[in-house]
């Protein structure tokens, strides 16, 4: 369906602001996708993009077909989801994204064995420990790890991670070691951030017996990748909040230790968010069902938390 596959292309180069990204996303060459949308053009009789060297972007009447083609392509992917449910078969393509270390080391690994399984399936994965929008960027399914926001999004839960605080024991040799969360603030700590564009302003929340406690928490140091931060905790560049799961080699053999072990961060949620109308396909499903499983298994080998269905709201 050339035409349909042109809209596609069309679609996409809009919400990425670029023709070879968005040619890129869809297994296309740029040359490839610039003729979809010079052949969308022509056929429309219409310019859909203002172009310069540096940016493209819709015209007036490109928004307008925008808003009108995603409907239909929306249309489209229902009717396909709804006939391959008669069948169960898991089928086409799906677009997932997960946070950068967990994606690397936990989820990556388990896809080709999904797609061994499920052969008329492809799957495009996209890691970043960014904040992403799973519904305008057409994602199908986003591997969560935080305190998910209200949304009209399905959220299954794998587990309630741990989190704590680590640093190296020559840091603590070197600053002192804190004794309560305020020393965190005013000991002159230096403590890691995961920070990135557009990002909320930053702050720990830790257990008290006092109930919850804010901490805006400074530090010399942020990044976008919280890999990065577990490499300078292991430097003993700082103090760093992680999922406990993600640094147990690390707090196992002493290169990191816990820091204020008696007033740790609040718990993370780890768990697979997608939208409500994904649920009826059976590649979101099934992927959805592997996943949960398999990551409950590698992150807890030998404990099986009890699954949850819920929303995230």
């Amino acid at each position: 369906m050339p035409y349909i596959e042109s809209l596609r292309v069309f679609a996409r180069v809009v919400e990425v602001g670029s023709i070879t990204q968005g040619g890129r996303e869809l297994r296309l060459t740029p040359a490839v996708a610039s003729n979809r949308i010079r052949e969308l053009e022509e056929r429309l009789g219409v310019r859909l993009f203002n172009r310069t060297t540096r940016s493209i972007a819709p015209t007036e009447v490109g928004r307008v077909f925008y808003h009108e083609a995603v409907q239909v392509l929306e249309t489209i992917d229902r009717a396909e989801a709804m006939v391959a449910n008669y069948s169960d078969t898991p089928r086409g393509t799906l677009h997932v994204t997960a946070p950068l270390g967990l994606g690397r080391r936990i989820i990556a690994p388990l896809v080709p064995e999904f797609v061994d399984a499920h052969p008329e399936t492809e799957v495009r994965m996209r890691l970043s420990d960014r904040t992403v929008d799973i519904l305008g960027d057409s994602l199908d399914v986003a591997i969560f790890l935080g305190n998910p926001k209200d949304s009209n999004l399905k959220l299954r839960k794998i587990a309630d991670c741990d989190r704590v605080l680590v640093t190296a024991p020559a840091y603590l040799a070197a600053r002192g070691t804190p004794r309560s969360p305020e020393d965190l603030i005013s000991g002159g700590h230096n403590c890691l951030l995961l920070r990135f564009p557009r990002s909320p302003e930053y702050f720990w929340v830790l257990q008290t017996p006092d109930g919850p406690r804010r901490l805006e928490v400074s530090g010399k140091y942020d990044a976008d990748d919280g890999d990065i931060l577990t490499d300078w905790a292991l430097a003993g560049r700082g103090i760093a909040m992680k999922s406990r799961f993600d640094v147990a080699h690390h707090l196992a053999s002493g290169a990191l230790v816990e820091v204020l072990p008696e007033t740790p961060p609040q718990p993370a949620v780890l768990g697979c968010l997608y939208p409500h109308r994904k649920l009826q396909d059976p590649k979101v499903r099934h992927f959805v069902d592997f996943i949960v499983e398999r990551t409950r298994a590698k992150i807890w080998p030998g404990e099986r938390p009890t699954p949850k269905v819920e929303p995230a709201s």
